[in-house]
């Protein structure tokens, strides 16, 4: 699935982590996605937190800062990065997990966190 027109509604509007390489038209090895998918969206919410607050009312450089943290976040799973396992337990507080999984979006699908 290629999106010809990108905008921030569309972007808001993806779910799963594929929709998120598809729509920036990134090509990707669906096996390494498909184990890692969690760890990919949890390490791409945290770094995308940051360009929300300081890109506000510059779509074409949101954007643009969206596709290449996403770029950035693959590029380390796909060198060997691998989350701790503290790391990962540490995202379970008081029996519940927290993070992207258990966040209220905040337009759209799209993660708050």
């Amino acid at each position: 699935m290629q999106i010809k027109e990108k905008s921030l509604d569309k972007f808001y509007k993806l779910t799963d982590a594929e929709d998120y390489f598809d729509f920036f038209d990134i090509d990707y090895d669906k096996s390494l996605v498909n184990v890692k998918r969690f760890h990919i969206l949890r390490e791409y919410g945290n770094m995308i937190k940051k360009g929300f607050s300081n890109l506000k009312g510059e779509d074409d450089k949101l954007l643009d800062f969206l596709k290449f943290s996403l770029l950035k976040v693959y590029g380390d799973f796909q060198n060997g990065y691998a989350p701790s396992a503290a790391d990962v337990w540490n995202m379970f507080k008081d029996g519940k997990l927290g993070g992207c999984v258990s966040c209220t979006p905040t337009q759209g699908n799209s993660c708050g966190c």
